[in-house]
């Protein structure tokens, strides 16, 4: 098994990504204060130049790798925005890339990544299955795989998303943190203990295919199936192979809350409405959980908003009240 990401691993990538990517601000939240009685921040990583944090890590990863690398190309496997991240990293390069994606990645996502000139691959209903291409792609076309979460210089590379918190936001006592794959939460929980130890660090994710929740419960990885999600972001599985995330989450997060559809929907339009902020579904689980009730504070938290790559006609429905109590419309 890979070995754990540590707080220099995490330093070494800040310095790395300088200039790739924006240091976005956290900023108070007045209305999620006054409701939970502590201060509540916002890290505004939906600010990031591709829309979402994924840039941290796909900049790091790109950056890590030697010459003879970068001229073969790279793949991945994407729920959408890790795939627009390395496409933009490898545009800056020079560089082939590949993503591949299922169907149920939203259009929206889809055209981004093609604007940027990356090859795209449809395949099946599910991450694993567009897994399979890379796998494929890996063997007979010899590219680089650079997956969305499971690897060093991707988790390294999110992590900086919690060096810059506690920088800005030092006395924080918890930190929500929008849990898939565990790439950024293994990455934000591996720098925010690295500095605080004491900083409680919360994974948020969404109860239809929460794949990272249903293999700490089992106690290793394991398959689930992937299910339509406002928090679409955050589906897919961990792979029943993980080298890395799956032990730092197990060993890092203090706990991890599942939110309904309804629950999610509730983030956005909070977020739009009260945030004046337009956030994904992923973006959204911080806030959702604390309007629900099933995030506790005890003292001062940073929400990370992670992403707004959702599409604006679903993005309108939510804001007009529409509900998603028991199922996503396609």
């Amino acid at each position: 098994m890979t070995r754990a990401i540590s707080l220099s691993d995490i330093r070494v990538a800040s310095e790395r990504i300088v200039g790739k990517v924006e240091r976005t601000p956290t900023v108070l939240s007045q209305s999620l204060s006054d409701r939970v009685g502590h201060p509540v921040h916002l890290k505004l990583e939906h600010h990031q130049t591709t829309g979402a944090f994924k840039l941290r890590g796909a900049s790091n990863a790109i950056a890590a790798l030697r010459a003879e690398e970068k001229s073969r190309g790279v793949v991945a496997a994407s729920t959408g925005n890790h795939g627009r991240a390395l496409a933009h990293a490898v545009k800056l390069e020079g560089m082939r890339a590949v993503i591949c994606m299922s169907r149920l990645v939203p259009q929206n996502k889809l055209d981004a990544i093609r604007r940027l000139g990356a090859d795209i691959r449809i395949v099946g209903d599910s991450q694993d299955d567009a897994q399979q291409e890379v796998d494929r792609l890996v063997r007979q076309e010899g590219l680089i795989m650079l997956p969305p979460f499971d690897h060093p210089d991707i988790v390294a590379g999110q992590g900086t998303l919690g060096l810059e918190i506690m920088e800005q936001v030092p006395d924080a006592a918890a930190v929500l943190v929008p849990l898939s794959g565990g790439g950024l939460a293994a990455g934000v929980a591996a720098a925010v203990k690295g500095v605080s130890p004491s900083t409680r660090v919360i994974g948020i994710s969404m109860a239809r295919g929460a794949a990272m929740k249903a293999s700490l419960d089992a106690g290793r990885p394991v398959q689930v199936e992937e299910l339509p999600t406002l928090a679409d972001s955050l589906g897919g599985g961990i792979g029943l192979e993980n080298q890395l995330t799956f032990a730092m989450c197990r060993d890092l997060l203090d706990d991890v809350i599942l939110l309904s559809e309804d629950e999610i929907a509730a983030g956005i339009r909070h977020a739009y409405e009260q945030e004046r902020e337009i956030v994904e579904g992923a973006g959204a689980v911080g806030i959702g959980a604390l309007l629900s009730g099933k995030a506790s504070l005890s003292g001062p938290a940073v929400l990370i908003l992670s992403g707004r790559n959702i599409d604006m006609d679903l993005h309108r429905r939510i804001v007009c009240g529409e509900s998603f109590t028991m199922e996503v419309a396609a």
